[in-house]
């Protein structure tokens, strides 16, 4: 008999039963209260369902289901990048949702040290979400990004915010550089390198929500307007921003460097 879903966020749903017992896989076309309480679990986690919990399974539900897989293969390796709701998903999703009613992840959180060095952002690109951390290096929200397209990528590495600008600041550059005030949403945080290289790159808003969660950009991290803000508010230039292919890069975590 197969071992019960622990998660509230599951529990009490056939649908979700029979996926469990490997009786059933959920994909597109799928609907009902099954794919909402998934659906609801990857919106908390940070997974990017432009729409929110509608109850059908359509492309938006298979990439974000895609994106949680690529972060829960690391930690449970029979999860393969399906864009299905097979038995392997399900009990990571089960292990690694937050209760209903509240936003995080259960484990795998990436730690808020890159090199040693303190960050307060951690922007993991295969699975297109960014973590935002205190100064103490405590979680503070995850939210869903889209990072760079195969021929203009997003460059792994340690950067910095150089430069806060504000929805003014942000609509004057849109309408200087691509003839759009909206295109970069309503805040900008321009990035350099953390040696002090320009980087060409920049955490900002975007016009087109429905395109987060995917490789989309020129290079630049793009969030959703109202999570941009946060982290504007939140960030001061000279804060730290560890961008990683994975959440079990190398250079994330271990001790960190007095500074002298």
């Amino acid at each position: 008999m197969a071992q019960p879903l622990a998660n509230a966020h599951f529990t009490g749903l056939p649908q979700l039963a029979d996926v469990a017992s490997g009786q059933a896989v959920l994909g597109p076309g799928s609907r009902g209260g099954g794919p909402r309480a998934v659906q609801t679990a990857l919106l908390n986690m940070g997974f990017a369902l432009h729409g929110g919990a509608d109850g059908e399974f359509g492309p938006q539900t298979a990439r974000a289901l895609r994106n949680f897989q690529v972060h829960a293969g690391r930690d449970f390796p029979t999860v393969k990048p399906t864009g299905v709701l097979d038995t392997a998903t399900l009990r990571a999703l089960d292990a690694l949702a937050p209760e209903p009613g509240t936003k995080g992840q259960s484990q795998g959180i990436p730690p808020a040290v890159y090199d040693g060095q303190p960050v307060r952002v951690v922007v993991a690109l295969r699975e297109h979400r960014t973590f935002l951390y205190d100064n103490e290096g405590r979680l503070v929200d995850i939210f869903p990004n889209a990072s760079g397209t195969t021929a203009t990528p997003t460059r792994a590495g340690l950067k910095v915010v150089r430069a806060r600008l504000d929805q003014a600041a942000a609509e004057a550059a849109g309408a200087r550089l691509w003839n759009d005030r909206h295109v970069f949403g309503t805040r900008i945080l321009d990035l350099s390198w953390a040696d002090g290289r320009h980087s060409a790159e920049e955490l900002h808003g975007t016009n087109a929500p429905a395109l987060l969660g995917g490789d989309v950009s020129h290079g630049c991290i793009r969030h959703s307007n109202e999570a941009i803000v946060v982290l504007h508010d939140a960030l001061s230039a000279g804060d730290r921003v560890a961008i990683v292919e994975h959440v079990d890069d190398p250079h994330l975590g271990g001790a960190l460097v007095p500074v002298s």
